[in-house]
């Protein structure tokens, strides 16, 4: 086995996930995740704890979706006992067709993630973390060949994380005690409200409330929005292409909306709910590792000097109050601050152009 593998593998358990002797561990397997899958049973057993996996592919997904008739059963519980039994949950995903679940009904989609909140729910109170291992299907998705791709992978993953969570305090600390966030660019002037809410250093572990592998972003969960938004950076949600999504809120939720191309994606993501309406998250991407787009949310919005807002759910980590938007969704969309724009905290710029305050070449 390749050692790099299994380097991800070790950072996963013992950095990630903060695995002991005797936790109860549920690992989940995409398709295309096998050999980190066993580079993880490895060191689970090196480290003596227990281990149960599950498998999941997006074309069974897809094929369970299609044939069902919308009416889920709401919240199973043998499996909403599973994750409330466990300690910590590790999610290795290895998609082997992005476009997989594209033919699936958004109504029935819709229907089948409120069936299945509180399995979500519960799974979220383990000590969970999601990583990927590359596969041909995410190497072509990011326009790469599969060499390439798995030096991206690894580059973005195999970080100094001990290093970057120290870099990353220091945004933390002007968000936890910062008011308000103006966020401007191309098409894009919107204000949040972050009074009271705390900001997560995403260190790619439990410790630092960071739940991905790689991470390099810090989030909070910002209320009254206020503005407009564009979302520049091509995504593929639920299996169909979104590219420059605009969103208008008013009095916190989005009131209208369009997109060059996906906008019915984003109509059926804002009715699934109330909450779906609203953002559960601002993030800030902080890797350098990650260095361009590659259409894979996981790592998109990690990249260092790109902004993301999530439309559904807030983390209960930011909201100490628990005041938090609730949804069944929770789906990021990314701007890209790179070349131009900036992000200011009670009107003192903190990224702009791509550049941190404390870094090099940073001119706000």
């Amino acid at each position: 086995m390749e050692q790099r593998i299994q380097e991800h593998a070790a950072v996963l358990v013992d950095w990630s996930a903060r695995i002991e002797a005797g936790d109860d561990v549920v690992v989940h397997v995409d398709e295309g995740a096998h050999d980190l899958a066993v580079a993880v049973a490895e060191a689970l057993g090196e480290r003596g704890a227990n281990l149960l996996a599950t498998y999941g592919s997006a074309e069974m997904t897809r094929a369970y979706l299609s044939a069902h008739d919308d009416a889920f059963d709401e919240n199973p519980d043998y499996e909403r006992h599973l994750y409330e039994h466990a300690d910590s949950v590790l999610v290795l995903e290895g998609a082997r067709n992005t476009a997989e679940s594209s033919g699936v009904p958004g109504q029935r989609r819709q229907a089948y993630d409120r069936a299945r909140r509180a399995i979500r729910e519960a799974r979220l109170d383990t000590d969970w973390i999601s990583t990927q291992h590359p596969t041909r299907a995410m190497a072509q998705q990011a326009g790469m060949d599969i060499d390439a791709y798995r030096e991206f992978v690894y580059d973005a993953t195999l970080r100094d994380w001990e290093s970057l969570a120290e870099e990353m305090a220091q945004l933390k600390g002007l968000l936890d005690a910062g008011s308000a966030i103006r966020l401007v660019g191309e098409g894009t002037d919107l204000t949040m409200s972050i009074e009271d809410r705390r900001a997560v250093n995403s260190a790619a572990s439990v410790a630092y409330d960071s739940h991905n592998l790689p991470s390099g972003e810090v989030f909070t969960a910002p209320t009254a929005t206020e503005g407009e938004v564009t979302l520049d950076v091509p995504m593929t949600v639920n299996g169909r292409r979104v590219q420059n999504a605009w969103l208008a809120f008013e009095d916190g939720a989005v009131v209208d909306y369009d997109a060059d191309r996906g906008a019915a994606v984003i109509g059926e993501i804002l009715d699934t709910d109330d909450g779906a309406r609203r953002l559960g998250e601002l993030g800030i991407g902080m890797n350098r590792g990650i260095d361009h787009i590659t259409d894979n949310i996981l790592f998109d919005e990690k990249m260092g000097g790109t902004v993301h807002l999530a439309l559904g759910r807030a983390y209960d980590a930011c909201v100490p109050d628990g005041s938090g938007n609730d949804s069944a969704v929770h789906v990021d969309l990314i701007t890209d601050l790179r070349e131009s724009g900036r992000l200011a905290v009670d009107g003192e710029s903190v990224l702009e152009a791509g550049r941190f305050r404390w870094e090099d070449g940073f001119n706000g």
